[in-house]
């Protein structure tokens, strides 16, 4: 009986160390893993800590950086400000510059319109001039039809009248009528007026035969077609 007692005894205290070796690895397990937790939440804030500063250093090169290209770019506006002005002439300056450029406009006006008026000039001569020969050329027909029927050299009023008729041609030569060329030419209706036909095979195609009146030019323009015959 007592030996079953001590025995009861001893399993009930091994039970008991048991159950408090439990409890205290249990409490120093507990215990520790606060330590692991709050060393890895220090990791972190270190990493995050560094981080912010990186970040920071950054927006810190970015802001100087942009301050620099302000100040180079302002110096340089500055700069062009600075030459505009060295070039900007005086009021003076401005003045003269502004006169001598009306001058020059005006001259260049003045001589085109000097030109102009010559040549409208030249042309009204030209016209009146041309009015003037075509009523001359009916005139110097008749002379030639006199000296046609003219005594032959050597008389009085034969060589007379030649000479009238020469003075007059070198006159209008002199002014600038000239006759067209027309007998054995080619037909050429900007200088030809075809009135008659003939078919004759020693002559060529479109050859002229035959010059029936003479035409004058007066300055390269067409005064009077010479009226011509006109072959095959």
């Amino acid at each position: 009986m007592s030996h079953s007692k001590h025995n009861a005894e001893g399993q009930q205290e091994k039970k008991e160390n048991f159950d408090t070796e439990k409890k205290t690895s249990e409490v120093k397990t507990e215990e520790g893993k606060p330590e692991a937790e709050e060393k890895a939440d220090a990791s972190e804030k270190d990493k995050a800590s560094e981080k912010a500063d990186e970040k920071a250093a950054e927006k810190a090169e970015d802001k100087a950086s942009e301050k620099t290209d302000e100040k180079t770019v302002d110096k340089a506006s500055e700069e062009a400000e600075d030459k505009a002005e060295e070039k900007k002439p005086s009021p003076e300056q401005q003045k003269i510059d502004d006169l001598t450029d009306r001058l020059k406009r005006q001259m260049a006006e003045f001589e085109n319109f000097r030109k102009r008026t010559e040549k409208e000039k030249a042309d009204m001569f030209d016209a009146g001039a041309r009015s003037v020969l075509e009523k001359i050329l009916p005139v110097v027909d008749n002379f030639e039809r006199g000296l046609a029927n003219a005594p032959a050299e050597g008389d009085a009023f034969g060589d007379g009248v030649r000479m009238i008729y020469k003075q007059m041609t070198k006159t209008l030569s002199d002014i600038g009528l000239e006759k067209i060329d027309a007998k054995g030419k080619t037909f050429d209706p900007n200088l030809h007026n075809a009135v008659m036909h003939v078919d004759d095979e020693q002559y060529g195609e479109n050859e002229v035969v035959e010059e029936l009146q003479k035409g004058y030019t007066f300055h390269d323009t067409v005064v009077r077609h010479s009226m011509v015959k006109v072959a095959n």
